[in-house]
């Protein structure tokens, strides 16, 4: 227990991605005596406090009849949107990427008020947001803010670097001019009527055609060094990066008897909790798969009755990720910055299948690092994907310079140096206050 009891107060993305980043530095905070407040999406209601956690949850739209599942506005979002995926990051931009931006701000200004109430009641020594779209009330109400970035690091722009959601390649400024111009175009409307609302709120102007501020205080991303980009120039000392961030909270997990000595490697499939919501897909994937020699667990996501799994298979809507990836030899990904640093962190070779946002760029950082290989999620012919298992497989320097990268991830302890910079901030601006 510390002998100053600071209180922080978390506003994750209505994601499992955030959300569980939140929960794993969370933890550590909570562990240490500390106050912890999540002010998560409404869906989220019952899962924080099981584990050790304060609920002061938010609205983000008029509450649904009935419960819900946990993000089940994005998994309903990711269903209708589906078709979007099979078009090239270019054209996504207006029709998906514009519309999702859309919906978060609209969230953002939904719930304004009812995050200034909550605000006023918790009375943090420290809020701690890990989105990508402003909110004015943690901007404005006085004590210090955390900004985590737990989207691939091009989020954080520079112009020696690809253009974010696009996943060209760092070292082909083909196409990059035209998709920033094209972004721009698409966006420019958008990002106007937000900065009005945000000023209008008494918040500060955001950067131009930038979604959320940099925090003057302390700024996290989420990405290992292994794996990061060579920028241009440097981040400002307000920023750090955090290897891993990888939650304890995860139940055990043993390897169903059925799989256990069986034949072949043992791979895990993860689509996300979002792109695992494409059953065609997934059908696709457990087809082609079912005729490996191989075994597989599969985090079958919110729509896991609808589709079924072959004998070389096990899966569940929900797994405990984090228990398994140390137990496989290869992750099939949709290419989440979770899923992504795990992986990581574990030092585990991927496939990557991106399908939207961030997740295009982690499939092009890990295939151009040769840490894995980027197939195209809907063109892939069959024998792409099980002749990339088995060259990642057969690939023994690439599973030791994994594993040392793992180790060394595994050392930097990202959740504690999150949670060390978080209570250090706190305690300044108690001494500060007195």
């Amino acid at each position: 227990m510390t002998d100053e009891r600071l209180t922080i107060l978390f506003m994750p993305e209505s994601a499992y991605g955030p959300t569980n980043n939140c929960v794993g530095i969370g933890k550590v905070l909570e562990r240490r005596g500390h106050r912890v407040v999540f002010a998560a999406e409404a869906s989220w209601k019952g899962r924080l406090e099981p584990l050790g956690f304060e609920e002061d949850l938010v609205d983000l739209a008029p509450p649904p009849e009935g419960e819900q599942d946990a993000g089940q506005f994005w998994t309903d979002f990711i269903t209708e949107t589906a078709p979007e995926f099979r078009k090239p990051t270019i054209e996504q931009l207006e029709t998906f990427i514009r519309p999702v931006w859309q919906s978060l701000i609209d969230g953002a200004r939904y719930c304004e008020p009812q995050l200034r109430e909550i605000l006023d009641r918790v009375r943090p020594d420290v809020i701690v947001e890990d989105n990508v779209c402003v909110f004015p009330a943690l901007v404005t109400h006085g004590a210090p803010w955390v900004r985590i970035v737990s989207c691939n690091p091009l989020e954080i722009k520079d112009p020696a670097l690809p253009p974010v959601f696009s996943g060209y390649p760092s070292d082909d400024e083909t196409g990059w001019a035209e998709f920033r111009a094209e972004y721009e175009r698409t966006h420019r409307e958008l990002w106007e009527a937000t900065n009005a609302f945000v000023v209008e709120a008494g918040a500060p102007p955001l950067p131009d055609l930038e979604f959320i501020h940099e925090s003057p205080h302390l700024n996290l991303y989420l990405y290992p060094e292994v794996a990061d980009y060579r920028r241009s120039r440097p981040l400002g000392p307000t920023w750090q990066r955090l290897d891993s961030s990888v939650r304890e909270t995860e139940a055990p997990f043993e390897i169903p008897e059925h799989l256990r000595d069986g034949d072949g490697a043992l791979i895990y499939l993860s689509l996300g909790s979002l792109g695992s919501a494409d059953v065609e897909l997934m059908r696709r994937l457990v087809e082609v798969l079912a005729r490996t020699p191989h075994r597989y667990i599969v985090s079958k996501g919110p729509r896991a009755d609808e589709f079924e799994l072959a004998d070389n298979m096990w899966g569940e809507a929900r797994v405990p990720q984090t228990s398994i990836i140390p137990l496989v030899d290869l992750v099939i990904t949709h290419g989440g910055n979770n899923t992504t640093t795990e992986a990581f962190h574990f030092g585990k070779p991927m496939i990557v299948l991106p399908l939207f946002w961030d997740q295009y760029d982690n499939a092009q950082r890990v295939a151009e690092l040769g840490f894995g290989v980027r197939l195209d999620t809907y063109g892939f012919e069959d024998e792409e994907l099980s002749g990339a298992i088995e060259r990642l497989l057969a690939d023994r320097g690439l599973r030791e310079r994994l594993a040392r990268a793992g180790e060394v991830i595994r050392s930097r302890d990202g959740k504690a140096k999150a949670a060390d910079l978080i209570e250090a901030l706190g305690r300044r601006r108690r001494a500060e206050a007195r």
